[in-house]
Parts: C-alpha cells; structure tokens; sequence
C-alpha cells in the first residue's frame, strides 16, 4: 500500500455481547440482557474505534463486520453511527464488505431494509437447522418457517447473504443431513457457512456431554457427514475455501479471509480480539469481557482493551500456521518465512513434516503453497497439534 495510506489494509469487528436467550451450544461471549441503553452503547462504540484510529494510524478499510452476541439486536441508527464514525476516521471505500449477523426471528429480520439504509450490504442469517425440532434442541427462537422467510427476504434485499447450518447434531443421521442440505441448497446464493457440532467447554452442552446426558453422532458418522458436505457443495458450484465456509467463485467472506490470511483486523467492544501490525511488529489486542467493565472502562480511559501483547516470531508463525491450514489454498511458504522472519523448516521439525507430506495430510505445491489435502482438513485438529509441538 502506498500513498497516504499506512500498510497493512485494516477490518473491523464490532463485538455487540448481548442475545435474547443464551443457546446451550454456545460458548460466545453473549449475555442475556432485558434493558439495554443504546445511546450508551452507541458513543463507547464511538470511543473506542477512536481510540485504535490513534494506533493504526490511516489504514484502508477493507471489511466491517457486527457479531456477536446478536447484532441484529442493535438499533439500525447505532450500526450508521459507528459507519459514519469508520468513514470519518479511516475512510469507506465503496467496495468495502460491510456484514451484520442476523437471527431469523420474524422481529429481526423485520429490520434488514433499515440495516440496508445504514450501510450494511452483507448479511449472514444464523439459521443452524430447517427442522422445527433440531431448532428447539439448539435453543433457537426461530422455525424452519421462519428461517427461509427470512433468507427469501434477505436475499431480494442484499446483493450478498449467507446463512449457517450445523450438522453431526444430536439423533441426526447421515441420510437426514443429506435431506437437509438439499433443501438448503435450494435457497442458497453465492455463501453457505456449514459447521460441525463441536462441544465446546463454557457452553450448557458441555457439562450435559460430559454427565452421558447428550449424545451426538460418533467420530465415523460425523466424518462421513463433512465428506457427504463437501460432496454436494463442490457439485453444486460452492466449494469450500476454508474448512467451514463454502462459496462460488469471488463470493468469499473477505472479513473472514482476513482472519485466515493473518491480515490485521481491530476488534472492538466486550471481549473482541485483534492482531495490529504497529511500527512493524505485530500485537495481540483483547477487550474486557463482561459488558459493565468494557463500558466502565470505555467511559474512563477512552478503551476497554487489556495492554497489547506482542507477538514473537514463534508465536506469529504459529497462529500464522493455524490460520492459513484452514485455507484450502493454505499459504505461501515465502510469506510464512517474510513476515517470520524464521524458515518453515526451522519452525516445523522435519521428521513431523516429512510425515505429515508421506502420509498425504499436508502437500507442498509448485508455486510454494503449503495446504492441507482433502484428508488433511478433515483431520486438521490433529495435524495442526503435530506441526505446533515442538
């Protein structure tokens, strides 16, 4: 990047915590709250992306993305203010992505037009299933009913939307998910995200798995669900490019493609996450969880974010590593080693990564891409844990 701008390119993640009720899956940091003062919300927004403009310096904005929690939750008037607010302290180009995540209850979805007119162009919708008693098990507020009125709405109203399914779920078979992702592929444009139960520590699910009270599909089951998956989306014209996310040529999440490329992004709001690049070295940056304290903080000092923590060259290669795998183009080794600073074999010990290379989950391409093959991914967890043991 040359000119008035500074180098990288920045995204922006805007963390709105709260939800109308806590789904039992869900180990996010969201929180059911009845009375919430928006004016309130809206000017530590404000505040704190003032605050990190003074650390980046000028960036070119590249995607501006509402999660969460349940962002459609916030007032449409917010979400222009803290547009108007990124226009004045970074500039808004007009390609910028720009996405919201929305639930698919009658009353959210009611409010994607007034989204529209505050600048969001992209929506991704959770739907997470179009069975009425998976919804119900998920603890989701919505019908299936409800879910494709919402995803017909959003799409005669933005260009771009997605939604989520979640498949190896409780009593859910193989044959029941293909069903499923035939009818779901009947309403898809040009983004799909397709994820596999896992049950994550800090949720309801958790302590119920561990008690013997939830079963899910076996490791076998699962497998050939993700298998059956990327077989009915690369027939039907959405591939996966990153292990969970499946899209038509150019129709990728560029926010979520920060993520994986291991670009910069500043997360802003209760407990938002980001990697800065500042005077050249490269700095994790975390808010403080529980809403009160973000805004007590915010109120006092201007942020709510712990102090920075810098980012060595074995921790840059490694979240670098972890990132990029996911990638079905995983990453340039000559990229790894520039921005390292220390060669990948130096990094990965070479007996873990011949092994990995003989045993067909890793491949080295022509061009010096470095992916996970077709049974790599499926297996990533593992091969990620060899390659960041020593």
């Amino acid at each position: 990047m040359t000119g008035i701008f500074s180098f990288p390119p920045l995204s922006l993640y805007i963390h709105w915590p709260f939800c109308k009720s806590k789904c039992p899956y869900c180990d996010f940091n969201s929180y059911v709250c009845d009375e919430i003062d928006h004016s309130v919300w809206r000017q530590a927004y404000l505040d704190e992306m003032r605050f990190y403009r003074k650390k980046t310096g000028l960036r070119r904005i590249v995607s501006v993305f509402f999660g969460g929690g349940t962002p459609s939750l916030m007032e449409p008037d917010t979400v222009a203010a803290i547009l108007k607010e990124v226009d004045k302290l970074w500039g808004l180009p007009a390609d910028t992505e720009i996405t919201i995540e929305a639930n698919p209850t009658s009353t959210e979805a009611d409010k994607l037009r007034e989204f529209r007119a505050a600048g969001v162009n992209r929506v991704s919708l959770g739907v997470q299933s179009l069975r009425d008693d998976a919804l119900k098990k998920l603890g989701r507020k919505h019908s299936a009913a409800e879910a494709l009125l919402a995803v017909k709405t959003a799409s005669r109203i933005f260009d771009r939307y997605s939604f989520d399914l979640i498949y190896a779920r409780p009593d859910q078979s193989v044959a029941d998910w293909k069903q499923e992702l035939g009818e779901a592929m009947e309403y898809a444009g040009g983004h799909l995200s397709l994820y596999q139960l896992t049950i994550e520590k800090g949720s309801v699910w958790y302590s119920l798995h561990r008690r013997g009270g939830l079963e899910i599909p076996d490791e076998n089951a699962a497998a050939d669900m993700y298998e059956l998956t990327q077989e009915m989306m690369e027939k039907n014209g959405l591939p996966a490019y990153e292990i969970s996310n499946h899209a038509r040529i150019g129709e990728e999440s560029r926010h979520n493609l920060v993520y994986w490329k291991y670009g910069d992004y500043a997360g802003i709001g209760p407990g938002a996450h980001g990697r800065l690049t500042i005077d050249g070295d490269k700095w994790a940056t975390c808010a403080h969880k529980i809403p009160e304290l973000w805004i007590k903080k915010v109120k006092s000092q201007g942020h709510g974010a712990h102090p920075f923590e810098f980012i060595d060259s074995f921790e840059y290669g490694r979240e670098m590593l972890m990132m990029g795998l996911r990638l079905r183009e995983g990453f340039l080794l000559d990229d790894f080693q520039k921005e390292t600073k220390v060669s990948f074999q130096k990094f990965v010990h070479p007996q873990i990564l011949r092994r990995l290379l003989d045993e067909v989950l890793l491949e080295v391409t022509d061009d010096r891409h470095i992916r996970a093959t077709a049974a790599g991914r499926q297996r990533l967890n593992a091969v990620l844990a060899q390659l960041v043991s020593n």
